[in-house]
Parts: C-alpha cells; structure tokens; sequence
C-alpha cells in the first residue's frame, strides 16, 4: 500500500519537532491553516511511561508494533518488560531517541529477554513481520497519520495476525476532521514552521466506524489520565485453519540471511 499524499516525510521535515525532541521540551504545536492550534505534549514523550502509558501496555499481547513511536517511551517500557517491540516513525530525531534509551546500560539485560528496536520508516512502507504482529499501537493521536483514518486502519488491520489486537488513543472529544497542519514552535503566520501535510483528529466513535470498514471490531474503550483509548480486534481466522507457525519476530540491524518465517529489520 503506498504512503498517502504529502503523509510519508511530514514529521522528518518538520525540523521544530526534531528540535524539541533533542532538547526534551517545548513548546510545540499542530496548527491548522485557520489558525487553531493544537499543543503537543513533548515532555511527556521525551519521559518514561507514566501510569496510564503503564496500563495500556498491560493489556498489550505478544509481539507490539508501536506506529509513530516518537522518542520511544513505549518502547522502552515493553523492551524493559522482556517484550518483543519495534518502534517506527519518520522522524530521525525520534528514532535516534529511542535507540538512545534501548542502547542504555540499564535497557541491555533486559532486551536480551526479549527485544527493542526502532526504525526509519512510514507505517506505509513494507516493514517486519507484516500480517503477524500480535498488537499495534497508534497512541498520541497517531490515529491522525496520513489525514485518511480509513487508510490508516486498513494498513494498520494488514499488520496484525489473524485475531490481532490494535490500541488507539482517541481525541476526548467526539470529533472526526481532517486538516492541512504544520508543525511549529510559536504562535505566528502559518508558514513558519515545518512542512504542511494533512493530518486527522478522531473521536471514539468516529474510530470505531472508520474501523468496521478495515475489518476490525470494538472490545474496549476507557478513560484514564484525561486520555482516552479504544481496543480493536481484527477477524480472527477460522476455527479450521491451521494456527500461525510464528508470531512477528524482529531481528538485529545486522545483515543476515532472510527467512521465510523470520522478517529482517530493514529489507
């Protein structure tokens, strides 16, 4: 499935975005054509998982796909948790970031119970374990990729096995827009940030429509921090086939030998 139009390099031409990941802090903002302007919570990104961070990762499964994985506290937590995870996003400062915290001294031990990674790419691009992954995250309004929710889930529904589980956080409000933004770091004339591309806020419920047309289903919502999440499960496969031979596996960086059961990390 090609990336949508403008969707692919959004985030890694937006230099104000790569700016305030490396510093850690903002202020920082989606702000559409008319002028609204959306804060994006950077330090709450650049820190560890908090609390709610911690409960959605609870109800993870398995091998965990993190779409639009900033500067990759999720990735982090589940690769401290023993747990296979892979991180991708567009953006070299965040990939760069997330490397960072799995390369730390204190991340080694634990990776080696299970495994972390990140990679430059778009949710669009081929990436491992396609059709496998137990559970994918779209968190920090990563629902909005590409400006095409219909789009997005269906890619997204591709990604997970026979069964598999999406969590989503949703906007509080019951919203479904689409919009032309940038990425900017103070309130001024649209133009002075980074490179416009289209971008979506969902609501819950406008989630859950756009995911019955991808072939995923509802089976939780709720409240926490503030924030608000939706689980979805795709189709699970039919009784009478043969369960998958392998979960999504992801390798090291290192050239190697591809397999048919095992994906490489870049290919």
């Amino acid at each position: 499935m090609s990336s949508p139009p403008a969707a692919r390099l959004a985030w890694a031409a937006a230099d104000p975005y790569a700016t305030a990941l490396r510093s850690g802090r903002g202020p920082l903002f989606l702000r559409r054509t008319d002028g609204w302007l959306l804060p994006l919570e950077v330090e709450r990104w650049c820190a560890r998982a908090d609390a709610v961070d911690r409960q959605v990762l609870d109800r993870c499964e398995g091998a965990v796909l993190d779409v639009g994985c900033g500067p990759g506290r999720l990735v982090a937590e589940l690769a401290a948790r023993g747990r296979t995870v892979l991180g991708v996003d567009v953006s070299d400062a965040a990939v760069e970031h997330t490397a960072r915290r799995l390369g730390s001294a204190s991340m080694r031990r634990a990776r080696e119970a299970g495994g972390g990674q990140a990679l430059r790419r778009s949710v669009f691009d081929p990436l491992p374990g396609e059709g496998r992954w137990d559970t994918v995250l779209l968190m920090d309004g990563n629902v909005g990729i590409g400006g095409d929710p219909a789009v997005l889930l269906e890619r997204v529904a591709g990604l997970l096995r026979p069964g598999g589980l999406l969590i989503a956080e949703t906007a509080g409000a019951d919203v479904d827009e689409r919009a032309r933004v940038q990425v900017v770091d103070v309130v001024g004339a649209f133009g002075a940030g980074g490179d416009p591309f289209l971008w979506a806020r969902l609501g819950t419920p406008a989630l859950v429509r756009y995911a019955r047309g991808a072939g995923l289903r509802a089976v939780g919502q709720w409240e926490a921090g503030g924030r608000c999440f939706a689980a979805l499960r795709t189709r699970s496969a039919s009784s009478s086939a043969e369960p998958p031979k392998s979960t999504a596996v992801i390798s090291s960086q290192r050239a190697r030998k591809p397999s048919g059961d095992s994906p490489v990390a870049d290919r």
